[in-house]
């Protein structure tokens, strides 16, 4: 077998993906970004429904200007790692300031969100060691499972009573096992039970690691989170997060009440073997970072969108898959109708994301929407009308079931 032979399948799925509009949707080209809200797609001026800019931080002139000064004083790059030459003074201050941000003592920068789960997972679990995660964690959680060696324990989504007997099951080992949860689920937009599963991981005596990717800036009084919204700071071992959605750039971190999160330093292969973020993106993420903390006015507006556009979609018989949230999965009842809408909403001046199985859960096809503060009432009201104008699905109700 050839080393690109294994690739067949890949190549007949975009095949079969091409849409009426002659484009394959994943990977599409933005060819002018315009705002945080508007791009250049297919020739066409489109509304960005898809992006995951939720604070609508790209264009921020405080987070453009600390990112230009950062270029000219500093250059375009460290050149290196962090355990080489590539810490510079404001790695460590943007690591002091996501540590205050959370009220803790320790946090660490990765180069991006990927990394950040999957450098943190193997630091911290190897062969012998226990992880139990959620069945519908990201790919870099999977992906750092794998790359630990340790045993790998699902549990079903969002259900703790589940959790509780795997973990019960594992008896004594329970109290070296280590829970992966995430805050909002990318795909659906769903939120972990986490005042329920930090109950169960107390009376067991494991560890709790919280993905907070997309609810930083989102969720909670401060915006820290699903942990803060729930309620349960005291109860979670470590935050994992990306600097790629609400902060508007590129890069992950982890923050922890526990002060030996410092020495994850010297074991974690893609920390120490991943060239450091570069310094404008390290300015313009702490000018994101003060934004978020400084101007609660941006999440207000942010689930002011929410609520504007999840009870459109509601009252067009088009209920998202989860409670309100930026993310809205709208199922369809095939992969051929999510491809024909997608092109369609697309052919209306709106972008939106496709998605397809293998990736959905339950094996369903969606339309991904996320909102974003910066977005207006008119923009949405637009984006209510292109979905508005979509052929109805008779097989909608079975896809909601199948999420059941």
């Amino acid at each position: 077998m050839g080393l690109f032979d294994k690739l067949a399948g890949a190549a007949a799925v975009r095949r079969d993906v091409v849409s009426s509009g002659g484009l394959v949707p994943f990977g599409v080209t933005v060819e002018r970004i315009l705002s945080p809200t508007e791009g250049i797609v297919a020739g066409r001026r489109v509304i960005l429904g898809g992006t995951n800019n939720y604070l609508g931080l790209t264009f921020d002139p405080d987070c453009i200007e600390a990112g230009i000064a950062a270029l000219r004083s500093e250059g375009t790059g460290t050149t290196g790692s962090r355990m080489a030459n590539g810490s510079y003074a404001d790695h460590l201050a943007l690591e002091q300031a996501l540590a205050d941000f959370y009220g803790w003592p320790e946090a660490i920068v990765f180069s991006t969100g990927y990394l950040a789960n999957l450098g943190m997972i193997c630091a911290l679990a190897g062969p012998g060691d226990v992880l139990v995660i959620d069945g519908d964690c990201h790919a870099s959680i999977y992906d750092g499972c794998k790359l630990s060696g340790a045993e790998i324990i699902r549990f079903r989504h969002n259900n703790a009573a589940d959790l509780d007997r795997r973990l019960q099951r594992l008896g004594e080992r329970a109290q070296d096992a280590l829970v992966i949860v995430e805050g909002i689920y990318s795909m659906l937009g769903d939120q972990a039970p986490l005042a329920d599963i930090v109950a169960t991981k107390r009376r067991h005596g494991a560890m709790l690691m919280v993905d907070e990717a997309h609810s930083l800036g989102v969720l909670g009084e401060h915006g820290r989170g699903l942990c803060e919204s729930a309620g349960v700071m005291d109860g979670v071992d470590f935050v994992v997060g990306t600097f790629s959605k609400s902060l508007g750039g590129v890069g992950g971190f982890c923050a922890s009440p526990h002060r030996e999160l410092d020495l994850v330093r010297y074991t974690s292969r893609p920390y120490i073997f991943t060239a450091s973020p570069s310094p404008a993106t390290i300015a313009a993420t702490r000018a994101a970072l003060a934004a978020l903390r400084d101007r609660p006015q941006l999440r207000t507006r942010l689930w002011h969108n929410v609520a504007r556009l999840h009870g459109g979609l509601t009252a067009l018989g088009l209920p998202p898959a989860a409670e309100p949230c930026p993310i809205f999965a709208i199922p369809r009842d095939s992969r051929e109708q999510a491809l024909a809408d997608w092109q369609q909403l697309l052919d209306a001046g709106v972008y939106v994301n496709l998605m397809v199985p293998p990736a959905t859960p339950g094996g369903i096809s969606l339309l991904r929407c996320s909102i974003s503060a910066a977005h207006s009432d008119a923009q949405v009201d637009q984006i209510l009308a292109a979905f508005a104008a979509l052929p109805s699905s008779s097989g909608r109700a079975a896809g909601q079931a199948a999420l059941a």
